[in-house]
């Protein structure tokens, strides 16, 4: 009977002991599994981004340096020829009516702004017929608008051909992804990533700058569209001025 009590004993021990293992394996793989399963943060920067689209880079960022120079360059140039001087018409006026024609050449002359070189030409006429000064304050100031589109042009271009260079790439990423699939024999993410990399990458870099360029360009122009209108309205009013009788 003894026997018999120390062997049932003994079974439930192994069976207690026998569960309680496979509880700790079985909470081992599900906390095994919950580990594997955690994914892991990749981070790629915007400089490893465009690296990743091949040799076409090069004449894209060489673009968008020289759009960018010249879109500054050119705004600095324009906002200081927008400067209006509020009195200037009307101490010209002033110096015409007593006389002070050299006077009034002066302070355009020392002013240097498109207005004030524009008026310029108008007071040295003085006397002539009216036609003629105001032909002669047209040439002057079409000169000046010209001096102020100088370099324009290349923002212009660089909007044209920038999606072009862009276009290039894609092609590019496209004949070296069908390359790759053809020396591993297979279809593969890994295969072909680095030929979507270049084709995405290019496409959207010659996009931006040819945006970049496009805006630069059409915003500085409708500036300048700006302080035309302005000089006309300043020669209409010089015209008008030389009209009036003197005090």
């Amino acid at each position: 009977m003894l026997n018999f009590v120390l062997q049932v004993g003994g079974t439930v021990v192994n069976t207690l002991t026998t569960s309680d293992s496979l509880s700790q394996i079985n909470t081992g793989i599900q906390t095994g599994s919950l580990t594997a399963v955690e994914p892991t943060e990749t981070k790629i920067s915007l400089i490893d981004m465009v690296m990743k689209g091949g040799p076409i880079m090069i004449p894209l960022a060489i673009l968008l340096v020289v759009a960018i120079y010249v879109m500054v360059e050119r705004l600095i140039v324009i906002s200081k020829a927008s400067k209006k001087n509020a009195t200037l018409l009307h101490s010209i006026k002033d110096m015409i009516q007593s006389g002070n024609v050299a006077n009034a050449r002066s302070m355009c002359k020392s002013i240097n702004t498109p207005e004030s070189i524009m008026m310029e030409q108008g007071v040295s006429r003085i006397g002539q017929p009216v036609q003629e000064i105001r032909e002669a304050m047209n040439k002057s100031g079409g000169n000046e608008l010209a001096r102020l589109e100088k370099n324009l042009g290349v923002l212009n271009i660089i909007g044209r051909i920038a999606p072009m260079f862009g276009f290039i790439g894609t092609i590019i990423g496209v004949i070296k992804i069908f390359y790759d699939i053809s020396l591993a024999k297979t279809v593969e993410i890994e295969i072909i990533s680095s030929g979507l990399y270049q084709k995405m990458i290019t496409s959207a870099g010659g996009l931006v700058v040819g945006v970049i360029a496009f805006v630069g360009f059409h915003w500085l122009n409708a500036r300048i569209d700006k302080l035309s209108n302005s000089m006309e309205e300043t020669q209409i009013q010089f015209l008008d001025t030389l009209n009036e009788p003197s005090k």
